[in-house]
């Protein structure tokens, strides 16, 4: 017995790690938006799962996650200082309202019909993040770190009233995310600045006769009910914004909780992407299913291609007026818009309009 004694002894002094305590972290993770917008609804299924199975593996390390989703601690108009300020240690940039402060990252939005590829799409952003030092500092300069990004499915018309032409869209009110705002010009119709969680109200109070929406955003947020028409348009896909990390509570996680985050932010990117594709017809099904029994029905049509193509042509240049705008503002607004669209050319996308040539 004393000598079982004592090899148990020698065990614990030979291997103290083994008596080593789980170390437990508390974390708040947050969004402007409900869990049930895919893309947010990722985070948890996804990002959080991803890095709580790659600590398990180990077990040194368990993370407490406080979950504030769905605009709990903040609303969509400040997502980007809700992180920066450490309002919560992680949470969902939406980029498309923070034109102002993050300037670059507005190179899709003011390039429609450039590609419907959210998988490429990424791929161009996640490297000109890496490589453009301009780029990467427009994020971190406020104090955060990106973990991951997020992609848009493809950009179509619901509305209260059927749209066979360009011609239809005259005098209408179309609700958009921010910059997005600047797809409509030229089609006659006057863009209303809102998003996912104000579309529904905006359009049955008569703030707006539609909104250029995603149907993956449109789904959960039942906007078929009060639009009830769907015009197919492909006017693409937008980079939207990323997971993000206040830097503070970065550097204070030990190095590997930050090594199992970055790659469970990049198995986020990489399957946000791919489910932006897998996801995007299941959901003009599952609407025109859900909606054939209210009054009106929900419809899908195909906007004319010579009517696409008018759309497309009738664009004033707003990819040099940005340019123009972020030279003006000390950052290489040139370089950057010609680095993103030949990223897409040369990974086999086919531009309905190469912004960048005249530039």
């Amino acid at each position: 017995m004393n000598r079982l004694k004592g090899l148990l002894l020698a065990a614990t002094i030979a291997f103290p790690a083994v008596a080593q305590a789980q170390e437990e972290i508390d974390l708040t993770v947050a969004s402007s938006h409900p869990v049930v917008i895919p893309w947010v609804g990722m985070i948890k299924s996804v990002f959080m799962a991803e890095t709580d199975r790659i600590l398990a593996e180990k077990g040194n390390y368990k993370i407490n996650w406080n979950e504030a989703f769905g605009g709990s601690l903040y609303k969509a108009n400040a997502t980007l200082s809700s992180v920066q300020e450490g309002i919560t240690d992680i949470g969902w940039v939406f980029s498309f309202l923070e034109g102002a402060r993050l300037p670059l990252s507005q190179v899709s939005t003011y390039t429609p019909f450039s590609t419907a590829n959210p998988p490429v799409q990424l791929e161009v952003i996640w490297d000109l993040l890496e490589n453009n030092e301009v780029f990467r500092n427009e994020w971190e300069q406020y104090n955060i770190k990106v973990l991951g990004l997020t992609d848009t499915d493809d950009y179509d018309l619901y509305t209260k009233k059927p749209i066979e032409s360009i011609a239809d869209l005259e005098g209408m009110k179309i609700s958009a995310p921010g910059v997005l705002g600047q797809w409509l010009r030229g089609t006659g119709a006057n863009a209303v600045d809102g998003s996912l969680t104000s579309f529904y109200t905006d359009i049955q109070t008569g703030v707006s006769d539609g909104v250029l929406s995603l149907a993956l955003g449109v789904l959960p947020s039942k906007l078929y009910e009060v639009a009830p028409y769907i015009t197919r348009v492909n006017i693409g896909t937008a980079f939207s914004g990323a997971i993000a990390i206040n830097k503070d509570t970065w550097d204070g996680l030990p190095e590997e909780v930050q090594q199992a985050m970055i790659e469970a932010g990049k198995t986020y990117t990489d399957t946000h992407a791919q489910d932006m594709i897998d996801l995007h017809e299941a959901a003009f099904a599952k609407m025109i299913e859900m909606g054939e029994d209210q009054n009106p029905p929900v419809t899908m049509t195909e906007l004319p291609a010579a009517e696409r193509q008018k759309w497309v042509d009738g664009l004033p240049d707003i990819a040099g007026e940005w340019a123009a705008d972020v030279e003006a503002r000390g950052l290489p607004g040139k370089a950057f818009m010609k680095a993103y669209m030949e990223g897409l050319r040369n990974a086999g996308e086919k531009p309905a309009r190469d912004w960048d040539k005249d530039l």
